[in-house]
């Protein structure tokens, strides 16, 4: 059913949301931040490290296009990169900004603004950069083709891509859209019809198999501090199960993409056709001489 909820005309996203067009990332990564501590922060400057095959972003510049939570962000700036943080969502650009005042404030070497990867004009006035990140962010756009061809012309020449989309598994990923979208027209306080079924379905078969061998919460301790990406399970829960506009991608169709447009796979990891992000980092060709 259509959300009743009136949003300013000119306010597109919070339109967007009222329709039940778009879920609300930012208010669900507001909750998350209650969560961040010292430890989840370490971790996600791992994860960049790792993927990035780097112990230091001293002297780079790094792009986080929907920068979300800010956690990444934040990581990137103690890593010593020089940051540029922007989401569509401004409850995702609040949750950035509060991460920067927490940490960095004043900081001249982190920036965080409102802007759409979808918005040429504004892509193209932020120049290059040495990395760019998004992380589950462009397949919620709306137009998925169109974001990843916008971070492809902001990512400097030697300069890396870091992205993940979601998997495409064919009739299932048709069904969870069903299920995000169901999830974004109800009332919030009737999404739970949505939300705890979905958990149920994600989780019960690992819990059981956990429980036969003496270990029943063994499913669920990914998602401490130490998690690889530094994020809760109520947080990823919500986010998967609302996660609407939805688009998916198979690898292949990934690495062609990229591939045609000057770029080079340096890491992958694929979901092997289950449910989530496969994740990529590309490197782009260096200009050649004379160029």
């Amino acid at each position: 059913m259509p959300r009743a909820e009136v949003a300013p005309a000119s306010n597109p996203h919070a339109q967007e949301v009222a329709r039940g067009e778009r879920f609300e990332f930012g208010k669900n990564w507001a909750r998350f931040l209650t969560l961040l501590n010292e430890r989840r922060i370490s971790t996600a400057e791992h994860s960049l490290r790792e993927w990035l095959e780097t112990d230091s972003l001293e002297g780079k510049s790094f792009l986080d296009i929907g920068s979300g939570s800010g956690l990444f962000s934040l990581a990137a700036r103690r890593l010593g990169a020089r940051v540029h943080s922007f989401d569509y969502d401004p409850h995702s650009v609040a949750c950035t900004s509060e991460l920067r005042r927490r940490y960095f404030p004043g900081d001249e070497s982190w920036v965080v603004e409102s802007g759409s990867a979808l918005d040429a004009d504004y892509c193209a006035r932020l120049g290059l950069f040495d990395v760019v990140y998004s992380w589950g962010v462009l397949h919620h756009t709306g137009e998925m083709w169109k974001g990843l061809e916008h971070a492809s012309r902001l990512v400097a020449p030697g300069g890396r891509l870091f992205i993940a989309i979601y998997n495409d598994q064919g009739t299932p990923s048709r069904r969870w859209k069903k299920v995000k979208q169901m999830y974004n027209r109800l009332p919030a306080g009737l999404r739970f019809l949505v939300l705890w079924p979905s958990a149920a379905h994600l989780y019960w078969h690992r819990v059981v198999k956990n429980a036969l061998h003496g270990k029943p919460l063994e499913a669920f301790r990914e998602y401490g501090p130490e998690n690889v990406r530094g994020m809760s399970l109520w947080s990823d829960l919500v986010d998967w199960v609302g996660g609407y506009p939805f688009e998916v991608a198979t690898p292949e169709q990934i690495f062609d993409f990229y591939r045609a447009r000057g770029f080079t796979l340096t890491r992958l990891e694929t979901q092997g056709g289950s449910l989530g992000c496969n994740q990529f980092v590309f490197a782009k060709h260096e200009c050649p001489a004379g160029h």
